[in-house]
């Protein structure tokens, strides 16, 4: 393993949760031990770049009730190729090598799987997604 992979793993969170046994699939495997680790790691970045988004698209989230501001998110992530391939590059950066050549393997089965994780962090952090006007 080069340096640059083993600076990257070296820097993952850890999931305590996010187990992975011999019943599980190979796509949730590279869920729990990869995408999650690095959703975690990337959290702050992604709901930076969800807040560019929001501000390039004229503020309209803030007026939004939370269960539309959930609906928004999910519309961005799915709707909005530009953005999702976006999103896609922040996750897929953190790659071993290895870890590429497994999601090039499948990459659409695990496309699915890392957007609904990113979708779900964006939402978990809906509360720093409020706008803050500077005084």
């Amino acid at each position: 393993m080069d340096s640059r992979d083993t600076s990257l793993l070296k820097i993952r969170p850890e999931i305590p949760n996010a187990k992975v046994t011999l019943l599980m699939s190979e796509e949730e495997c590279f869920q729990n031990k990869t995408i999650r680790p690095i959703a975690k790691l990337q959290n702050n970045l992604l709901v930076e770049v969800f807040k560019h988004y929001i501000k390039k698209h004229k503020n309209v989230f803030y007026n939004l009730s939370i269960e539309k501001r959930m609906h928004y998110i999910e519309n961005a992530i799915h709707k909005n190729m530009k953005f999702r391939n976006s999103l896609k590059g922040i996750m897929i950066g953190q790659f071993t090598i290895e870890e590429h050549r497994k999601y090039t393997s499948n990459s659409s089965a695990i496309n699915k799987r890392m957007m609904g994780i990113v979708k779900e962090r964006l939402k978990q952090n809906i509360q720093l997604l409020e706008f803050h006007c500077a005084s």
